[in-house]
């Protein structure tokens, strides 16, 4: 397959990835054969380097640098909190309104890499949000005789693993879609209506100061088919951000 590429200078790229597709090779799932990172490799006969990571199930803006100087000086603006993120989530329930989650999570041990670590007291982790749209649908869930879901952008401030969909489940406004975190009772109901079975969780831009050219750059991810057809499906905008 061939990856929307979004951005490119001589320094950095950056790909639209897809949702269920691995960042890079992981013992989580042997079998797989397909990652964005030797895809993109492979794609432009360059070699990148990795600068973030999405979760599987998580589509949008992924990052990379085109040489190992500047994959060092682009680490150091994540891990200075130096890059902007913003992501679209569909949540179940209504959650209106802009707020801060502000709730400490523990660190997620890897079963293989921590195999004999020890339980490490949890970690700051803040995430902003904004409501940007709700909608009421005409279907029974559990006692429910009716199903809400609100469209909301959020802007995580720290970067712990699985951050917003934890802190979503936190304020029980699981995301959409995801069997980890969510309600598998809505998940099913919204496969079923809908056709979308896809964690609803988009990287939908990027925003940092190039290091180089100190250019304010932007970089945006359009939405798959599966949220397009949510959004006709429930009548909303798509957001103009």
């Amino acid at each position: 397959m061939e990856l929307e590429i979004l951005y490119r200078d001589e320094e950095l790229i950056a790909i639209n990835k897809p949702a269920g597709m691995l960042v890079h090779r992981s013992w989580l799932d042997k079998a797989e054969t397909v990652f964005a990172m030797q895809t993109l490799r492979d794609q432009i006969c360059q070699h990148v380097f990795p600068l973030h990571r999405l979760d599987r199930p998580t589509s949008g803006v992924l990052l990379f640098a085109l040489n190992s100087e500047m994959a060092k000086t682009m680490c150091e603006l994540f891990e200075n909190h130096q890059m902007e993120k913003g992501y679209l989530a569909v949540v179940r329930g209504y959650l209106q309104g802009q707020a801060r989650v502000d709730y400490p999570l523990k660190v997620i041990l890897d079963k293989v890499a921590d195999k004999f670590s020890q339980e490490k007291e949890a970690q700051e982790a803040i995430t902003d949000y904004q409501g940007l749209a709700t909608v009421e649908m005409p279907y029974p869930v559990g006692k429910h005789q009716t199903t809400r879901y609100s469209l909301v952008e959020l802007f995580p401030r720290t970067g712990r693993k699985h951050q917003l969909r934890r802190h979503l489940k936190h304020l029980f406004h699981p995301i959409m879609g995801d069997t980890k975190y969510g309600d598998l009772h809505q998940n099913r109901a919204l496969g079923e209506h809908s056709g979308v079975n896809r964690l609803m969780l988009h990287s939908h831009f990027l925003r940092f100061i190039h290091p180089k050219t100190s250019e304010k750059i932007t970089i945006k991810a359009p939405l798959d088919e599966q949220w397009q057809r949510l959004f006709q499906i429930f009548n909303w905008d798509f957001p103009d951000f």
